[in-house]
């Protein structure tokens, strides 16, 4: 009998075949990079089958590989909790029973298969609308699907022309797919005669999220997932239709293995990072040797704030595949956080000897220049990146980022409105536009934006501290507000103290001298623990040592008092006159100072 890793193998090769000849090609290098990311066997079965690849195999994995960048080479994986060691291991998740889906035939060379195969090449070619006119009259489902596909394509490529014609590379434009009428209403009526395979189904979903009927496209989405559960370019685009938790737990999937990777991803959009997190730890209990769900993991540990341990699996993917590209944007965002610049120069050279004509590699390097302080460059590179892919949302956010930086404000918005139409649940452009209006004395604006931004990343301390600080702005004066926010964020691992610092200055603005301590004593402890010294550190001692004098716990403030002796400054001489205080008090005679009543 088969392991369950034999049956994943088996179905992996014959999906990146069938899906490689249907010009699915990002699919086909998923699926592919996923087959070798299944860990070997301890001790492998010899087979004809697998020792000696049919022909058809052969041919058809050779026409595959000038398609695509490679990938998917074994790569190093610590181990992890919840990963199996067992070569029989059932299934990615222990204790699921996943359904069988049976590999369909392919239809194509029953008839007409010559003319499949020069409209394949001519969609190779980007020749669409030739490839479409050849297959005119077959009627197989798949040359059905290549014929539409390539209308499609045709459609798009068009589109993109009159975008350009009309308000350049990067402008605005109502253009739209020309196409999309026609293919709705054939992929229809063969969806309503049964005369539809996944792919078609695919394809539809496609045109009616193009048509903004979502509600239908996830319908027909999950009609191709369930019965064709290995094309992850279906999976993807069903995955940016489920906006919301609910929209996605509705969904009426079949239990098929291929459904956890598409959880786990949906999660990590989501901004469910726990959940995300172990579904792909245990995944790794089978595909072991994945880049891809390795990259996914790193993604998650940086999306967390955890830049170390996301730092340390980048750096294992890049040992073990030096001419990665694919995810390389988000090591450089992690590198660009920790602002080292060294390491973000050595990517940058690598991808830019690699492909420099890949967006992933514009953003790369536009990320270096902006680490470098040369803003101009970066917005160059940026733009680079978005000539190749109009639809590239990182590279819309950092421009914004770039603009604010050169105080270009009216760029900087467009960058960030582009952002949030191609995905309205980033959070990153929402938090710019608040950061533009608030810059621009907007302050109602500049809430409205940063309340989008926390709202869909509510664990993040950085948003809540600028909302805070637009309530405590000068127009507004919201103090209660702001404390309420100052409070979130403390909750939120501010990995900086800024929030406990802001807590203890406003209770204390407020004449709340026991909250005021409360977190002053916090945020001193915080310092102390990660060796910090500064003003702020000076200044919690200090109020610390007037409260408990005021209080008449004279033991603490002489406490924080003899250690303000090892700081220079006013503040020394402030400890000097108070020590002195508490000791005449303690002995009996009133105090001379009235450091205690200035509070």
């Amino acid at each position: 009998m088969a392991s369950a890793k034999e049956t994943y193998r088996a179905e992996l090769r014959a999906a990146a075949r069938q899906l490689g000849e249907r010009c699915l090609y990002s699919a086909a290098k998923w699926a592919a990079e996923l087959l070798v990311g299944v860990e070997p066997d301890a001790s492998p079965v010899p087979s004809a089958a697998m020792d000696t690849p049919s022909s058809s195999s052969a041919t058809s994995a050779g026409r595959l590989l000038h398609l695509h960048r490679s990938g998917g080479s074994s790569f190093r994986h610590r181990p992890r909790p919840g990963g199996g060691t067992s070569s029989e291991a059932g299934t990615p998740l222990g204790g699921v029973s996943y359904v069988s889906t049976p590999i369909p035939d392919d239809d194509a060379f029953d008839s007409g298969g010559d003319k499949y195969l020069l409209a394949k090449t001519y969609f190779d070619c980007r020749e669409y609308r030739r490839a479409a006119h050849v297959l005119q009259k077959q009627v197989g489902r798949k040359t059905v699907f290549l014929r539409c596909y390539a209308l499609y394509m045709a459609g798009e490529k068009r589109k993109e022309a009159e975008m350009i014609e009309l308000e350049g590379s990067l402008g605005k434009s109502n253009a739209v797919n020309q196409e999309l009428v026609a293919l709705e209403k054939e992929l229809s009526t063969h969806r309503r005669t049964g005369s539809i395979d996944s792919f078609g189904l695919y394809l539809y979903g496609i045109v009616l999220r193009d048509k903004g009927c979502e509600g239908l496209a996830r319908t027909i989405l999950v009609e191709s997932v369930n019965s064709y559960p290995w094309n992850w370019s279906a999976w993807s685009e069903l995955q940016s239709l489920c906006t919301s938790s609910d929209i996605l737990n509705n969904l009426n999937l079949k239990n098929h293995w291929m459904k956890d990777f598409f959880l786990a991803s949906a999660y990590l959009e989501l901004k469910m990072h726990e959940e995300a997190l172990k579904r792909y730890e245990r995944l790794m209990g089978v595909f072991r040797c994945s880049g891809y769900i390795q990259a996914q993991i790193a993604t998650v540990r940086y999306s967390m704030r955890d830049l170390d341990e996301a730092e340390m699996i980048f750096e294992d993917l890049l040992r073990t595949d030096p001419f990665r590209v694919d995810s390389m944007d988000i090591y450089s965002n992690l590198l660009y956080a920790k602002e080292s610049l060294t390491a973000l120069s050595f990517l940058a050279h690598r991808v830019f000897l690699t492909d420099k004509y890949l967006p992933e590699s514009c953003c790369i390097i536009a990320n270096y220049y902006s680490l470098k302080g040369q803003h101009e460059k970066s917005v160059l590179y940026f733009q680079r990146a978005l000539k190749l892919n109009r639809k590239y949302l990182s590279a819309w956010t950092l421009m914004g980022h770039e603009y604010v930086e050169l105080k270009n404000t009216p760029a900087a918005i467009d960058a960030y409105r582009r952002a949030v139409d191609i995905n309205p649940r980033d959070f990153r452009a929402w938090y710019g536009l608040g950061q533009i209006y608030e810059m621009m004395g907007m302050p109602f604006y500049a809430l409205h934006y940063f309340r989008k931004s926390s709202y869909l990343q509510p664990n993040d301390a950085r948003l809540w501290i600028a909302m805070a600080q637009c309530y405590e702005s000068d127009p507004l004066q919201m103090i209660e507000e702001a404390i309420k926010c100052y409070e979130r964020a403390a909750n939120s691992n501010d990995t900086e103290g800024i929030a406990l610092h802001q807590l203890a200055k406003l209770h204390g603005m407020l004449g709340q001298s026991e909250e005021a301590a409360f977190y002053y004593k916090k945020d001193l402890e915080r310092m102390e623990v990660e060796e910090r010294q500064g003003q702020n550190f000076v200044e919690a001692l200090l109020f610390l040592a007037k409260h408990y004098k005021s209080i008449g716990r004279f033991e603490e403030a002489e406490h924080y008092c003899t250690r303000l002796l090892d700081y220079t400054g006013p503040e020394k001489e402030t400890a000097k006159n108070m020590l002195q205080g508490i000791k005449r008090l303690q002995s009996g005679f009133p105090s001379m100072d009235t450091d205690h009543f200035a509070l």
